[in-house]
C-alpha cells in the first residue's frame, strides 16, 4: 500500500512538473508573438502618433512617441525648467532684462584646445566680475585669454575657454529666485497635447476632402463591378458547359501575366477615344474585370455539391435564380476575400490616377494624388504630411481587421496559397 501511495504521488508530481512546462512554453510564446507584434505595428503607431504632433515638436531630438505642446502662462510666456542647486524651478524669461555676457573659465590642464566647450572644471562666471590680466597663452593653435577670478571667496588665475550671451530668468511663482540660461538649450515645461486640429487642417489642404469623395467612390464603383464579373465569370466557368471552355478560362486566366505597363499605353490612348481621360470614370469601368476574381469565384463555386444545383432546376429555378439563392449566400468567405483584395487595391491605387488625372484637376484627385501633392506643398510640416498618410491608411486597416476572419476562411476554403 505504501508503494502505490509513493508511486501515485510521483505521478502527480510529474504531471504538475509537466503542467508548469507547458504553461511556461505557451507564456514564452506568447511574449514573442506579442513583442513581434508590437515591432511591426510601431511604424503605424509612431505614424499616428506624429500626426498628432506640432511641426517643432517633430524636429525634437530625441524624438519622441508622444505629441508635447510646450506650457506657457496666462500672458503667452513659455515656462522653462530650471535646476537651482538641486530644485526644479518652473521660471520664464525676463524680458525687462538685457542678455549678459558670461564667462566659462577653467585651468590650463582642464582646457580641450581643439574643442573649447568640451572642457572639464568650467565654471560660468559673469564676465563683467572677471579680470582681464592682459595675457594669452597659446595651446595648438588657438589663444587663450587669461583672467583672474574670484571662486568661492578665493582668487585665481584661469583660462577663457569661450563666452556666451545668456538671458536672466524669474521663477513664476517667486520672481527673487533667478538664473541665467541659454533659452534654446533649456529643458522646456510640456504636456501631453495632441494636435486634432492637424487633420482639419490636412483635409482643407489640397482639396482632401474632395480626394477622399472621390476615392471612396472609385473604390466602392471597382470593388462592387469586380465582384459582380467575377461571381457571373466564375458561375459560367464552373457550372455552365459550353464548347471551349476550359480553354477559354486558360486564356482569360493567362492575361493576370500581363505586366501593367505593357497596358499603359494602349488603354491611354482607348481612354483618349472615348473621351474619358481627366475623368473619373477612367478609374472605375476599365477595371471592373479580373481573371483573378474569376479564379478565386470558380474555385469555391466547384465545391459546392451539384446536388443543390440540380434541386433547384427540378423546382424551376433559373440559371440567375440559382446563383442569387443557392450559390452566393454560401460563398460568404470567398466573396469577403474578393472585396477586401479589390478594396485595397483600388484605394491605394496610383500610377493609373497619375497617368489619366491631370495633376491640376483638383476635383478629380483620388487620395493618392493628393498625397503626392501633400508632401510638396508641406515638405517643411512632416506632421501633416503623416496626417494625410493616417488618413489614407486608416480606412483600409479597418476594413481589413474587420474582415481578417472571413478573407483567411475564404482562402483556406479556395486552395490558395
Amino acid at each position: 500500500m505504501a508503494v502505490t501511495k509513493v508511486q501515485s504521488t510521483a505521478i502527480r508530481d510529474e504531471r504538475q512538473q509537466q503542467l508548469i512546462w507547458l504553461w511556461l512554453q505557451r507564456g514564452i510564446i506568447y511574449v514573442l508573438l506579442t513583442l513581434c507584434a508590437l515591432l511591426m505595428l510601431f511604424p503605424f503607431l509612431y505614424m499616428f502618433m506624429t500626426s498628432l504632433k506640432t511641426a517643432d515638436d517633430v524636429f525634437h531630438s530625441p524624438p519622441r512617441l508622444f505629441p508635447y505642446t510646450p506650457e506657457t502662462t496666462a500672458e503667452g510666456q513659455t515656462i522653462y525648467l530650471i535646476d537651482i542647486d538641486g530644485v526644479e524651478h518652473r521660471m520664464i524669461q525676463d524680458e525687462s532684462a538685457d542678455p549678459a555676457t558670461f564667462g566659462f573659465f577653467t585651468t590650463q590642464d582642464n582646457i580641450n584646445a581643439a574643442d573649447p566647450e568640451q572642457s572639464t572644471g568650467i565654471i560660468r562666471v559673469l564676465l563683467d566680475e572677471a579680470t582681464d590680466t592682459g595675457q594669452t597663452i597659446t595651446l595648438g593653435s588657438t589663444d587663450f585669454a587669461v583672467y583672474q577670478v574670484t571662486v568661492d571667496g578665493q582668487t585665481q588665475e584661469l583660462l577663457l575657454a569661450y563666452r556666451r550671451g545668456l538671458r536672466r530668468f524669474v521663477d513664476i511663482s517667486d520672481p527673487t529666485i533667478s538664473a541665467y540660461s541659454a533659452p534654446r538649450n533649456t529643458p522646456l515645461s510640456e504636456f501631453v497635447n495632441p494636435q486634432w486640429q492637424n487633420y482639419q487642417s490636412v483635409l482643407n489642404l489640397r482639396n482632401l476632402n474632395r480626394a477622399l469623395v472621390n476615392t471612396t467612390l472609385v473604390t466602392v464603383m471597382v470593388t462592387a463591378g469586380q465582384v459582380t464579373t467575377s461571381l457571373l465569370g466564375g458561375y459560367a466557368f464552373s457550372r455552365i458547359r459550353f464548347r471551349g471552355r476550359n480553354a477559354l478560362f486558360m486564356v482569360y486566366l493567362g492575361t493576370i501575366m500581363i505586366p501593367f505597363v505593357v497596358l499603359i499605353i494602349p488603354l491611354y490612348q482607348l481612354m483618349v477615344v472615348l473621351n474619358w481621360q481627366n475623368k473619373l470614370v477612367a478609374l472605375i469601368l476599365p477595371w471592373i474585370f479580373t481573371a483573378y476574381g474569376t479564379f478565386l469565384m470558380r474555385q469555391f463555386f466547384i465545391t459546392i455539391p451539384k446536388d443543390l444545383e440540380e434541386a433547384a432546376f427540378l423546382d424551376g429555378t433559373s440559371r440567375f435564380g440559382i446563383l442569387w439563392h443557392i450559390f452566393i449566400p454560401l460563398s460568404g468567405p470567398a466573396i469577403a476575400t474578393q472585396t477586401i483584395i479589390t478594396f485595397l487595391y483600388a484605394w491605394n491605387s496610383f500610377l493609373w490616377p497619375l497617368i489619366i488625372i491631370n495633376p491640376g484637376n483638383l476635383s478629380s484627385h483620388v487620395v493618392t494624388l493628393a498625397l503626392n501633392q501633400l508632401r510638396n506643398a508641406a515638405a517643411s510640416e512632416p506632421n501633416l504630411v503623416l496626417t494625410g498618410a493616417a488618413i489614407a491608411v486608416l480606412p483600409p486597416m479597418i476594413v481589413f481587421i474587420l474582415a481578417q476572419r472571413y478573407f483567411i476562411e475564404g482562402i483556406a476554403s479556395t486552395g490558395l496559397k
